[in-house]
């Protein structure tokens, strides 16, 4: 009871303390308490201590309450459930992922999802999942689209039709330098996308060189 109450104390680093003192000693009858904490925890580092300790618990336990999360209307549930269940890496819930959450109005949980996606994702839906999150080019600040452009090369080669589909709407060439050369900085990507705009692919690839 004393770690449950240290859970919700007024203080961060005593809520630090027993997320991590739950971690290292974790018992299936704090799920509750973890998952009810990530929901509405303010500070991040607790919040991914949070995380840490949810994964050190079955993930029979776990995965089917951060799955319940997921239809909370608090934004943070559901972002930091989907941050966990990346986390856990627990492909059997990957059907839990849905086109809301991908599309979802906040743009922290539409981030959690993409991350949680591409984890998840069974190779045989790779595609569909690159087509889905091409949709979402344009989106938000320079920190979304990083975040999108980061997703979409991590599911590798097959993202190449979808971009270059997309080559015609919004900064996709921004992925497809990532995809190539993932070292390369996003703001010199976002560069190589306006001169494809500007002057057009082969003249922009000519200026390149």
């Amino acid at each position: 009871m004393r770690l449950l109450d240290a859970l919700a104390a007024a203080n961060s680093s005593t809520r630090l303390e027993a997320a991590l003192a739950v971690g290292t000693h974790p018992e299936p009858g704090f799920v509750d308490a973890l998952v009810e904490r990530c929901a509405i925890e303010p500070d991040f580092f607790v919040r991914d201590m949070l995380t840490w300790a949810l994964t050190r618990l079955p993930p029979e336990i776990t995965v089917p309450k951060l799955r319940a999360e997921l239809r909370s209307e608090r934004a943070q549930a559901r972002s930091q459930a989907l941050h966990t269940l990346s986390k856990i890496g627990d492909r059997d819930a990957w059907p839990a992922i849905t086109r809301s959450l991908l599309h979802d109005a906040d743009d922290e949980v539409a981030r959690s999802a993409w991350r949680a996606a591409v984890v998840l994702v069974p190779d045989g839906d790779k595609p569909g999942l690159a087509a889905e999150l091409a949709t979402q080019f344009g989106r938000g600040d320079r920190e979304v689209r990083l975040s999108l452009s980061r997703a979409l090369v991590a599911l590798g080669e097959v993202v190449e039709p979808v971009l270059r589909k997309a080559l015609a709407s919004h900064d996709p060439s921004a992925t497809e330098r990532l995809l190539h050369d993932p070292d390369a900085g996003f703001d010199l990507a976002v560069g190589a996308a306006r001169r494809v705009v500007a002057l057009g692919p082969d003249r922009a690839e000519t200026t390149a060189c």
